[in-house]
């Protein structure tokens, strides 16, 4: 096949471009399990199970994986020959992912047991300072898989009724009913566990009687009300399915915060007063009882926030700096307070544009609830969906043992520890890549060739398991071979994300996105897969893919 780019009115520069062709190792295996250039349904099963690791496959699997070749148009018969064996390589039944989408974990333990998929000001359609609000990226995230929803509630300008607002900006304003009719009615869309609904609130007692009233009418018999046993541990997702569960600082609280702040002795004594009366009338009551899941004041500053009260469970808030400080001087005990307490970490204040921060600092401390920008993209967010692909992408992944037990010596894990023991080494081989002739006009990478891809392949986990490689550039090539394999040694596999970025080679400018992949090593299938790629935001694209081997050695 030969492709012609024109330079200038009297001039074009012509480059013969191969096709997708299998690559050796493929047509290895091909002649491996096949018998005179044809792999029959038998040999077929033999290849899914020693090759693909599929011991559950029986002969039906295998007559699927015919039938869905044969409604493609590539089918023989008598069995398959060489292409018809790439295209199926290449296809989407051979995802990297199981294909059922089913919930595997254990969703029977605490919510406190798990990683939630959490939005931060999920009204903004753009950056902190000045973007509309809308309810469109409330149904947006609810369909792609998200849990955790935050509202921001303020007075409207005559002090009559509560509306959503990043407050102290210049961003628009959302009624509020219309952000609790899209949760309500997008809320179980894709998964039936349990939807959290944080309000940050800055209300007076009467709009927060309002408030109260229109959260119970909107979700009804859907809202979840906690009861004295959900106070000590929280309930599982297993027990809350089709729930929507209320998270905010109960009114008492809300006023400690508001009110210690720069107070002084007598100014606080006034205030103890005041947060009595208070706490004794209808309204904090009507709100109060709204909430399943109390967030708590960060009293005594880092040195004591992570106490815990043993017969209490809170969700505890704080910024990616605060854990990073707190990461660094007290880590396992941030380990051993998320072990029943709900950590909620949130992006700085200084993040005008919406842009993210590294989700793995909270995750291998175990914040459940790391709160991120969906609106926005870049690798940060491509970690963030990795992670909620896995367990079916249903918006909960248990948290790893390590996180959740003691070890030998009593000890909380610490992600930093430089004596972590190797468990699990993953192979990658890159074979090659298709589809960017399908999905992108000819001219989008170089004006005047075709494509120079590469791709840059790495593990984002604890600090010891994270590394990346970069394969050689393969120039002028709408179908790049790299057949390139890399080495990953683990030690803790449960929280490594395969991270996978193709781009084409530009010397003079930055190079040019091509494509990106984020998979959970707990939920990746080994054996020759059809590794999909997507755009910055997120979604996958049509054709573009990459084939790919995982092997798995377990220490």
């Amino acid at each position: 096949m030969k492709v012609t780019f024109k330079v200038c009115f009297c001039c074009v520069r012509s480059f013969k471009v191969k096709s997708s062709d299998p690559p050796q190792e493929i047509k290895t295996f091909f002649d491996d399990y096949s018998q005179n250039g044809r792999m029959s349904v038998d040999e077929m099963l033999r290849f899914v199970i020693q090759v693909q690791g599929e011991t559950h496959a029986d002969l039906n699997y295998v007559k699927d994986i015919f039938n869905m070749l044969k409604h493609h148009g590539v089918f023989h018969p008598r069995g398959l020959h060489l292409e018809e064996f790439y295209r199926y390589l290449l296809s989407d039944f051979n995802s990297p992912l199981p294909l059922s989408g089913e919930v595997w974990q254990d969703m029977s333990q605490p919510l406190s047991h798990y990683f939630l998929y959490t939005g931060h000001n999920s009204y903004l359609t753009g950056n902190q300072l000045n973007s509309r609000s809308s309810t469109e990226p409330i149904v947006k995230a609810l369909r792609r898989g998200v849990r955790v929803i935050e509202l921001d509630l303020w007075p409207n300008s005559s002090g009559t009724e509560a509306e959503v607002r990043h407050g102290g900006t210049l961003t628009s304003s959302e009624d509020l009913q219309k952000c609790l009719n899209a949760v309500k009615e997008n809320a179980f869309e894709v998964s039936d566990y349990p939807v959290v609904l944080t309000l940050e609130d800055h209300l007076s007692p009467d709009l927060q009687k309002k408030v109260a009233k229109m959260v119970s009418k909107t979700f009804g018999g859907t809202l979840f009300r906690c009861r004295d046993e959900c106070k000590e541990r929280f309930p599982s997702p297993e027990a809350l399915k089709n729930k929507i569960l209320i998270s905010t600082k109960p009114p008492k609280e809300y006023l400690q915060t508001q009110i210690f702040q720069g107070a002084s002795a007598a100014e606080s004594l006034k205030a103890e007063e005041l947060i009595q009366d208070e706490d004794e009338k209808t309204v904090a009551v009507e709100y109060r009882d709204l909430i399943s899941i109390h967030a708590g004041n960060r009293k005594g500053g880092l040195k004591n926030c992570l106490n815990g009260d043993p017969n209490r469970v809170i969700r505890l808030s704080m910024s990616e700096q605060w854990l990073e400080t707190l990461a660094k001087s007290r880590g396992p005990d941030v380990v051993k307070f998320t072990q029943r307490n709900i950590v909620r970490i949130f992006p700085k204040t200084t993040r005008f544009d919406s842009s993210n921060y590294d989700p793995l600092v909270g995750w291998i401390h175990g914040a459940q609830m790391v709160a991120f920008n969906m609106q926005s993209h870049g690798k940060f967010l491509w970690m963030m969906q990795g992670m909620f692909k896995a367990n079916g992408g249903c918006g909960y992944v248990k948290k790893p043992n390590v996180l959740l037990s003691n070890g030998l010596r009593g000890e909380n894990f610490d992600p930093y520890s430089r004596h972590l023991q190797i468990k699990t080494t993953l192979k990658v081989k890159i074979y090659n890549g298709e589809g960017w002739n399908l999905d992108f006009s000819q001219d989008h990478f170089d004006r005047y060739s075709p494509p120079d891809f590469y791709a840059k392949v790495g593990i984002a986990g604890i600090p010891l398991d994270t590394i990346s490689y970069r394969t050689h550039t393969d120039t002028d090539e709408w179908f790049p071979v790299w057949d390139e394999e890399f080495e990953f040694p683990l030690r803790v596999p449960e929280l490594a994300l395969l991270c996978i970025t193709v781009k084409d080679h530009d010397k003079n400018t930055p190079n040019d996105f091509a494509g990106q992949t984020c998979l959970p090593l707990s939920d990746i299938r080994p054996g020759i897969r059809a590794v999909r790629l997507h755009d910055p935001v997120g979604d996958v694209f049509k054709h573009t893919r990459l084939l790919v081997r995982f092997v798995l050695e377990r220490r």
